[in-house]
């Protein structure tokens, strides 16, 4: 019988959550719980469970604190987080499950069945979500993608720009990479649009940085700097005029 340990500072969130397991999850033992940093890193070194259900935000310090506190965890791990946009589009750009509060059955039951099958995120994504969360409005210096087989980890510097495919999107990098994520060109047209990427077309979204020129003829298009060209729609082309004007003055 796999077993768990909560960690949650809300009284009630807490009581919900080993509820939830008792009631729907009897093949779940849980062997403890604990509302603190601290209370957390104890019962992690007396008994590390299978399954770590951890809170993003606790009164003493954070989830990536018990983390650090206890580095060689080989916990299987089930992040909670409230419903914040940062910590929401955090998780995004690490690649990594989350619980958001408060939570139905069905998606504590996903959450439960992703666990029992993911392997234990690598310390550079934790670092990804632990630094995209405490500097929401700086822009991240990498993103995790889901590839079909594995998860890569990009700058974001190298990102040239996005391309549709169906319910899929592929990414050109500097050095003429390009990986296939499975997820749509919206997904990440919403998650980089406050750090200098846009979507210039419904299938294309650019780095801005990467723009050579914006080219009148042949119904208007960009020149990237990797020699690159893509088409610009009707309703897009005075917003990127009017940037690209901007970033040359």
């Amino acid at each position: 019988m796999p077993t768990a340990l909560l960690v949650e500072d809300m009284p009630d969130a807490l009581a919900l959550l080993q509820n939830n397991l008792t009631t729907h999850h009897q093949d779940i033992e849980v062997i403890g719980t604990a509302q603190s940093v601290v209370a957390a890193a104890k019962a992690l070194r007396q008994e590390q469970p299978d399954i770590l259900f951890l809170d993003i935000m606790l009164g003493d310090g954070t989830g990536f604190d018990v983390l650090e506190i206890v580095p060689n965890l080989k916990s299987k791990i089930i992040f909670v987080t409230a419903s914040d946009e940062y910590a929401i589009r955090a998780f995004k750009f690490a690649a990594i499950d989350y619980v958001l509060k408060p939570y139905s059955h069905e998606e504590l039951a996903d959450a439960i069945a992703k666990a029992k099958a993911q392997l234990h995120p690598s310390q550079e994504r934790l670092e990804i979500l632990k630094d995209t969360m405490e500097a929401p409005e700086k822009k991240p210096a990498k993103i995790s993608l889901h590839t079909l087989d594995k998860i890569m980890i990009v700058s974001l510097d190298d990102i040239i720009r996005c391309e549709s495919d169906s319910n899929n999107t592929i990414f050109y990098l500097e050095d003429g990479q390009k990986i296939f994520v499975t997820k749509t060109l919206k997904y990440f047209a919403d998650m980089l649009k406050n750090f200098h990427f846009l979507r210039v077309h419904q299938s294309h979204l650019v780095n801005l940085d990467c723009i050579s020129a914006f080219i009148k003829s042949d119904g208007g298009y960009l020149l990237l700097k990797n020699k690159e060209t893509v088409p610009v729609s009707v309703r897009k082309k005075p917003e990127i005029i009017a940037l690209l004007d901007q970033m040359h003055r």
